[in-house]
């Protein structure tokens, strides 16, 4: 049966991906007018080039504050895990799939705010992840939910 995705449906996703490395990955790619709730990011450390190495998680996001777009804004960089540990990202947060049309920051009023509802221009926003080495090997699930309000 194929899953409905019109305007007004909420889908719980998940997606897998096998051997992350320092090549950014995409985990979400956002669609406009949809709100993306993500519920847990787990991380599988399946080799580690060194200790010490970070695994980072970021938003690739219109920056409210000064008004610019494609900005990434990292949501965790960790340096302690060993191979074969998990960690499990489970705040939950949301993003818009599109960036608003351009306004001069700082978002300070409610006509900014509306616009970064709105999704009003072209741009997509993501969510992706990367290690620090070239030959670390991460194991990654993500479940969120996708609201499209198209």
């Amino acid at each position: 049966m194929a899953i409905v995705r019109t305007a007004g449906s909420e889908i719980i996703r998940t997606a897998h991906f096998e051997d992350v490395d320092n090549t950014l990955t995409k985990l979400i790619v956002g669609e406009k007018d949809h709100i993306y709730t993500v519920l847990s990011v787990i991380f599988f450390c399946h080799t580690l080039q060194a200790s010490g190495l970070y695994l980072r998680m970021l938003l690739n996001a219109y920056d409210s504050k000064a008004g610019d777009t494609n900005q990434d804004v990292i949501i965790f960089e960790n340096t302690g895990h060993v191979a074969k540990d998990t960690f499990v990202w489970d705040n939950k947060f949301s993003f818009n799939g599109y960036e608003p049309t351009s306004f001069t920051g700082p978002m300070d009023d409610a006509t900014k705010q509306n616009a970064v509802a709105d999704q009003g221009s072209s741009v997509a926003q993501y969510l992706a992840c990367q290690s620090e080495g070239a030959t670390d090997q991460y194991e990654v699930t993500v479940t969120y939910i996708d609201q499209n309000n198209a």
